[in-house]
């Protein structure tokens, strides 16, 4: 399977390992999807097609996760802040 941006990279996972984890192919790729979203690794489209999800589905398996889809994070709302012509105050 190929995205834009650079060729596949196969990543094998023994069959025992799956059954031992109790994972389908499937849920192992929405797993390791989500676990680099929430670590911050992956950006929500670029997880949701490795777990070969649309966007939306993607975003209701993080929120039955209870992983945040959207972070506001200090950067990001001095930008907004900024855009609307206020400052973040310290």
């Amino acid at each position: 399977m190929r995205y834009s941006g650079g060729a596949a990279v196969p990543v094998i996972i023994p069959d025992e390992t799956l059954k031992q984890a109790g994972l389908s192919e499937r849920e192992a790729l929405i797993e390791i999807a989500c676990r680099l979203f929430d670590a911050g690794k992956l950006h929500l489209n670029q997880a949701a097609r490795l777990a070969r999800m649309t966007r939306n589905e993607f975003e209701s398996e993080l929120m039955s996760r209870q992983i945040d889809v959207y972070r506001i994070d200090e950067e990001y709302l001095r930008h907004e802040l900024e855009m609307s012509g206020r400052t973040l105050e310290r």
